[in-house]
């Protein structure tokens, strides 16, 4: 998870206004602008089991069941010639590459990278142009490599991809712009102890990777994700002091100390993203359905804060502890709150994914319970940087949503500020009567 981007006073996203004009005509020499697809930031195997994607690009293509797609959008609709570099790994035989009902073919037969031509297809404005490639015709011996699509297109056509490895951007790149909501409205000089919210995932928004985070806060994260085909997680972390993505490094005295967790729950450290206390809950949470998650912050007068997270499932009557952590060298209420929505697969950055993010409310120290109704919109280095497109929010009848991935176009520039409908319904529960505090 990487942390919320602070709110852009001046757009990096350049938002595409769609064209209904027809394409242009062959192109020019010298009115052209040569673009450089690198497959490591761009391509996902979308079929089949057999080669993969690493930053140098297609690797391991050995079988003719696996087909890969390649991702670009365009501001305007435009006439453009493509190539490949590619190599036989061994053997020989045809690559097929298909875009907007065009297929062509290219032979693949040398062990050196060369340039495989296929003419001429269309970028429709204001969309993405989904590449797909796959082998052709008898390839049955063929090991393909392929780093780059070389997409020539007028000067004037501007085209989105991720276009650096710069800070390991193909990667971020793959897993698709993160996106979230910085809560606007919470009193100030208030001291808060306690966020509350809810989630609603809608039916078939949930692929392999998915994290919606539902509330976090200065020092740490809490919401649920999908893992596997089979397993789904309630995940509630708190990063350590010590800044490292090895929790080996980290000295005793500024380790996250757990202090209780709940039924089944693991607790333990994590790393690779910063470091920290992590505890998660196996649970089989399902979409249309809608979850609650408190979570509490509080100095505990010896130099630290202590973090308590607690998760409700409309099928079980109680709120169910995950855990309570201590960070040393902390002394905070509840800061920061947020939510966020991300891919944290990198194979699986082309599957879009969306979720409602409603009924928030901070309790203050006096008991006091505040609705909090307007966020700010954000964006993570990729969607700043205008590398993907195909990110949104806004808000709802029923609360606020975020959307990312699947490589549609967005609507929504970084820094916009959503209001939600006032509900006048708090929670109805007294954290002094949970377990833990």
């Amino acid at each position: 998870m990487r942390l919320i981007m602070p709110p852009l006073t001046v757009l990096s996203l350049v938002i595409f206004a769609v064209f209904a004009g027809v394409a242009n005509g062959p192109i020019a020499a010298g009115e052209t602008v040569e673009h450089t697809v690198a497959l490591g930031g761009n391509a996902y195997r979308t079929q089949g089991d057999a080669g993969g994607v690493s930053p140098a690009g297609i690797r391991g293509w050995d079988d003719p069941e696996s087909v890969f797609s390649v991702f670009v959008a365009s501001d305007e609709t435009a006439q453009a010639e493509v190539t490949l570099r590619a190599r036989a790994a061994s053997g020989e035989g045809e690559l097929a590459l298909e875009a907007n009902g065009a297929r062509k073919t290219g032979e693949v037969s040398s062990a050196e990278y060369t340039t495989v031509a296929f003419g001429e297809y269309e970028l429709r404005g204001g969309a993405y142009t989904e590449f797909t490639l796959e082998m052709a015709g008898d390839a049955a011996d063929l090991t393909a490599e392929v780093s780059d699509l070389v997409i020539t297109t007028p000067e004037d056509v501007e085209l989105t991809y991720v276009k650096d490895n710069q800070n390991n951007r193909y990667y971020w790149g793959r897993r698709g712009p993160s996106v979230h909501l910085r809560y606007a409205d919470i009193p100030e000089n208030t001291n808060i102890e306690w966020f509350y919210s809810e989630i609603t995932v809608p039916e078939g928004e949930d692929p392999v990777g998915s994290f919606y985070m539902a509330n976090g806060f200065g020092q740490g994260y809490f919401g649920f994700q999908v893992n596997s085909p089979t397993e789904r997680r309630v995940l509630f972390s708190v990063w350590s002091p010590y800044v490292t993505d090895d929790p080996g490094e980290i000295p005793e005295d500024q380790r996250v100390e757990t202090l209780d967790s709940g039924e089944d729950v693991y607790t333990g450290d994590f790393g690779g993203e910063g470091s920290g206390g992590q505890s998660f809950l196996r649970y089989g949470w399902e979409t249309g359905k809608t979850y609650g998650f408190l979570n509490g912050v509080r100095p505990d007068g010896e130099g630290g804060s202590i973090y308590t997270a607690y998760f409700l499932s409309p099928d079980e009557e109680e709120w169910k502890l995950i855990a309570r952590f201590r960070r040393p060298q902390t002394d905070t209420w509840y800061t920061g709150a947020h939510s966020f929505l991300e891919s944290f697969s990198a194979n699986n950055g082309h599957q879009g994914r969306q979720a409602l993010y409603h009924n928030q409310w901070a309790r203050d120290v006096d008991g006091e319970w505040h609705e909090v109704t307007e966020a700010v919109f954000t964006g993570d280095n990729i969607a700043q940087l205008g590398y993907r497109a195909d990110f949104s929010g806004g808000e709802r009848e029923e609360g606020f949503y975020l959307r990312n991935c699947g490589f549609f176009v967005g609507e929504t520039p970084l820094g916009s500020r959503f209001s939600r409908p006032a509900l006048g319904d708090e929670p109805n529960i007294d954290p002094s009567q949970l377990e833990y505090m």
